[in-house]
Order: structure tokens, then C-alpha cells, then sequence
């Protein structure tokens, strides 16, 4: 009864199960890590928090504290639990009472009570085990006699009979003693290396949990220079705002959840890290030799340690995405167009790069237009002159400006059907052959459409986009010193694509590649 009532006390009002690592809030309601960090999540949706017991509410999302005192209570309890439900074991001398044995002797096969184990110990030394009401796995099927040393070589446990007349004689052999304290031994350091996986994991989360504070500090801020970007700005741009603000947040929701997916991973390990721990530990504390070297459960955790570190280190460096202030810019940038020009405060709002295509460097199957603005594949070869600069071997065309520092943007309408390749390359990308192919070397980088589908591309490794919707217009936005090359589907709502990281070492132009009745133009 006191069990039970023991048992409702400690459980989480929102699992209705045994706390799992019980954490505290300000209102001192207790709750699992995992129960609460999940309730708290979904009311991060409406932006309101409360107690799910007390209905306590706070202004900013309570950071849960770990109640350690109410931890090594339900442990104590959990620990205790099988050792009562497994006392079943009666006196054998005892018929007419029955009262629990607390010690059963292998050379009698008998159960004691506290009175009779007295008695037993004055006139015999046997070997006296914690009680129990079987003890086929302690006898020799063989010589019918009690289990006393380890075979070393088969790796079985023997009588004296079987080492002295038996299959096991002129075996290395060692005493029961002698194997479980090697065996404890093995656990030990087992356990110490738990212990530290264990302790990595609460780091690793708190690290977790800093860095989504950090991340909504981002997204205040970000969002604080919105709104006063937008103060001076007539009614008619709300509009963009609220799409503004809207990106953010969205930006924000998917950082905190993945935040919290991987903090439920992370804590999902930690618990089963204490559980082993717990077994181990109950293992440990034991004195009798056979029951640690015969309990077949722990076997498993012999390979913990390799199987720990291929497939579930929890070393592993969980990372998670900055706020994508490019994109944010972008959006505000295809927003604002013409009214914004000169407008710097905020995000950073940068100018269209004015470029032209170089029809120098076009091959004589892509033709450009008079306003060096677009460029298509063309049917039959074009009376280009000959010069050094020119593609041969494949349809593309270089802009005529190159860059080697700063921050550009540029957009590119694109044909929604047959071939394209929108980049940036070297200038010293080679004019012919297989190496002079947008993106099939280490001096271009691009994005392609083609009957596969979309790609971003860099020395022939091929990185496959799949878009919500068709791309129709290209924002490429190059950050030189940073190393940086953005690609942004402009469409409502604007969706970032793919963005290379590079140490950049030469000057670079703006590449395009058009096949098979595709097409490219340049938006000014």
C-alpha cells in the first residue's frame, strides 16, 4: 500500500509514468525533462506559457531545472522495486509459519531464516548465497555437485569433479572469485566511460539550449530592425512587412524545432545511458559470484563501448543553422526595388550588380542580344570572329564585368523547360573541353536545370535541389570576401535554394549555360 501510494507520488501529471530525470518550474511543479520541454514547445506556437498542472503563467518560456533530489528519490524507489517484488523465498525449516529466508546454502539446498542461518553457521561453513528458490543453474548437471571455478578455455563454470575426472580436467581454471572480480572489473570501466557519455550528452543539451536562446535573441533583433526599417515607410508597404517578420519567424519556428527534436534525441540517449548505468551499478554491488557471471543481460554491454562509437556517439556535434539574413535581405530587397535604393538601415540592403553579357565570349551556339541582356541557344552556328576568349566546346557565355571583392546581387530570369546553367567561374576557366564546362571544375560553381532536375554543382559534385515549385527567376547573391555564393528562387514567398563556400582567389564573372532551346535573361 505505501508502495503504491509512494509510487502515485512519484509520477509525471503529464505522462502519468515514473518521472524520467524529474526537472522543477518557478511554481515548484515537477514534470519528466522530456514531458515538459514537449508541452512547452507546443505553447511556444500561441507565444504563451504556463504550468500544465498549476496553470502558473510566465511572460518569457521557463528554463526547467533539474531536481536532483526528487532524481535519487525515484532511482532509490526504481532500484528497490524488483528486489521486493523478487523476495519470495521462505525458509525451508519454517512449515507451519512461513517466514522469508535471507540466506539459501548450496551444500544443503536450503533456505534460512535469521533463527536457523544462527544455528546453520555454528555447526557447518558452507557456502551461503543471497536466497533464492532455484538452484539447477548452481549444480553441476553432471557430478550433482555446487559450481566452484571458471573453465578459462571453454569458458564454462564447473565442479571440482569436472576439472579433477572430467571433460574440463588439465584446463586452465580459476575461482568463481577470481572471474567476478575480473568481470566487475570490466563493468567498472564500462561504467566510467557511461558516466562520461552521459556527462557529454547534458552538455551537449545545455549547449542546445543556449543556443536557441541565442537564436530567438537573433530573431528579436532582426525583427526589432524590421519594424524600424519600416516606420518611415508609407502604409502601402505593410504588406512586405508582415512578409518580412513572417520569414523570420518561420526561419525561427524551424531552428526551434530542430533544436528541441535533437534535445529530445539527446535526453531519449541520456536515458537509456542512466538505465544501463543502473543495471551496472546493481550488478556492482553484488557479492555472489554466480548470479553477476551467469546474468546473461549484461552481456550486451561488452560492446557498448565499439557499437557507441560507429553508431551513437554522443560526442556527436549536434550544429544548427544561423537566421538566413541573406535571404531575409533578398526578400526585402525584391520588396522595396526602386523605393529603397540608398536605404541602409537594418538589414543590409545591397544594390542589383550592373552586368552585361560578353559577347566576346559566347560560343557560336548561344545567341545575345542586342542589349547584351539575354542569351539562348541557337540552332545554327553564329558568324562569331575567332579569339582566345571564346567558348568552343560548349553553349555558354561569360559577363563582361568580373569581381574580386565586395557583396553582389544579381537576378536571372530563366526558360522553366530544356537546359540552363547559372553561375560564377574563374577567369582563367579553360575555352575548351570537358574542363571548360560550367561546373564540371574547381573554377565555376552553378546552379542547373536539366531532365534530372535541379542541381547545384562545383568539380563535378552534384548537389540534387528539389524546389517547391518551378524556378522561373534567380536571385545570386556573391559575397567575395566571405567566400560565399547564394542561389534564392524569387517567388512569394522567397525560398532559399543553395548556397557554396569557397575561398575565392580569383577574379569572377557571371557564367550561364543555355542548351536545347533554353534560355537566360538578366534583370537590370
Amino acid at each position: 500500500m505505501a508502495s503504491a501510494c509512494l509510487r502515485e507520488e512519484l509520477s509525471c501529471s503529464i505522462c502519468l509514468d515514473t518521472y524520467t530525470d524529474p526537472v522543477s518550474l518557478r511554481c515548484g511543479h515537477n514534470f519528466c525533462r522530456v514531458c515538459i520541454v514537449t508541452a512547452l514547445d507546443t505553447q511556444e506556437r500561441d507565444e504563451a506559457y504556463s504550468c500544465p498542472e498549476c496553470r502558473a503563467e510566465y511572460e518569457e518560456r521557463p528554463l526547467p531545472e533539474k531536481n536532483r533530489k526528487l532524481c535519487n528519490i525515484v532511482e532509490s524507489f526504481l532500484s528497490s522495486q524488483p528486489e521486493q517484488e523478487e523476495t519470495k523465498v521462505f525458509c525451508t525449516y519454517c512449515v507451519e509459519s512461513p517466514v522469508p529466508a535471507v540466506k539459501t546454502c548450496l551444500h544443503c539446498e536450503m533456505s534460512l531464516c535469521e533463527d536457523h542461518l544462527s544455528a546453520h553457521n555454528k555447526s557447518v561453513d558452507h557456502v551461503l548465497i543471497e536466497p533464492t528458490s532455484s538452484l539447477d543453474h548452481r549444480i553441476c548437471r553432471v557430478h550433482k555437485q555446487c559450481l566452484e571455478y571458471h573453465c578459462c578455455e571453454d569458458d564454462a563454470y564447473i565442479c571440482v569433479y569436472c576439472f579433477v575426472i572430467g571433460s574440463h580436467k588439465g584446463h586452465q581454471i580459476e575461482s568463481l572469485d577470481e572471474a567476478m572480480k575480473k568481470k566487475q572489473e570490466k563493468l567498472r570501466n564500462i561504467l566510467e566511460k557511461l558516466t562520461s557519455s552521459r556527462a557529454e550528452v547534458e552538455e551537449q543539451v545545455q549547449s542546445l539550449q543556449n543556443r536557441r536562446r541565442e537564436v530567438q535573441e537573433e530573431a528579436g533583433v532582426a525583427t526589432g530592425k524590421v519594424t524600424d526599417l519600416f516606420m518611415d515607410i508609407r502604409n502601402k508597404l505593410e504588406t512586405l512587412e508582415r512578409r518580412v517578420l513572417s520569414e523570420i519567424s518561420r526561419q525561427t519556428e524551424e531552428i526551434s524545432l530542430k533544436v528541441s527534436d535533437l534535445i529530445q534525441q539527446l535526453e531519449a540517449q541520456k536515458d537509456e545511458l542512466s538505465s544501463k548505468m543502473r543495471h551496472i551499478e546493481q550488478l556492482c554491488k553484488m557479492t555472489d559470484p554466480l548470479t553477476v557471471l551467469q546474468h546473461r543481460d549484461s552481456d550486451p554491454y561488452d560492446g557498448y563501448c565499439e557499437e557507441n562509437d560507429t553508431e551513437s556517439d554522443p560526442k556527436k556535434i549536434y550544429s544548427v543553422d544561423d537566421l538566413d539574413q541573406c535571404l531575409i535581405s533578398v526578400t526585402l530587397h525584391s520588396g522595396l526595388s526602386d523605393l529603397m535604393t540608398g536605404v541602409k538601415r537594418g538589414f543590409y540592403i545591397f544594390e542589383s550588380a550592373y552586368i552585361l553579357l560578353d559577347i566576346n565570349t559566347a560560343s557560336k551556339s548561344v545567341c545575345v542580344s542586342g542589349d547584351l541582356k539575354s542569351a539562348s541557344w541557337s540552332t545554327i552556328h553564329l558568324n562569331y570572329p575567332e579569339n582566345r576568349m571564346r567558348f568552343t566546346s560548349y553553349c555558354q557565355v561569360l559577363s563582361c564585368r568580373s569581381f574580386n571583392s565586395g557583396q553582389h546581387y544579381w537576378e536571372v530570369e530563366v526558360t522553366r523547360t530544356n537546359f540552363w546553367r547559372v553561375g560564377v567561374v574563374y577567369s582563367s576557366i579553360d575555352r575548351k573541353g570537358d574542363q571548360s564546362k560550367i561546373g564540371e571544375n574547381n573554377k565555376s560553381w552553378c546552379l542547373r536545370w536539366s531532365d534530372v532536375g535541379y542541381s547545384a554543382i562545383h568539380n563535378s559534385m552534384v548537389n540534387r535541389l528539389r524546389p517547391e515549385s518551378p524556378v522561373q527567376v534567380l536571385g545570386v547573391y556573391l559575397d567575395y570576401e566571405a567566400g560565399r555564393l547564394s542561389f534564392y528562387q524569387l517567388c512569394d514567398p522567397i525560398r532559399h535554394l543553395h548556397t557554396f563556400t569557397a575561398s575565392f582567389t580569383e577574379p569572377l564573372h557571371a557564367g550561364f549555360l543555355v542548351w536545347k532551346e533554353g534560355w537566360i535573361r538578366l534583370r537590370i
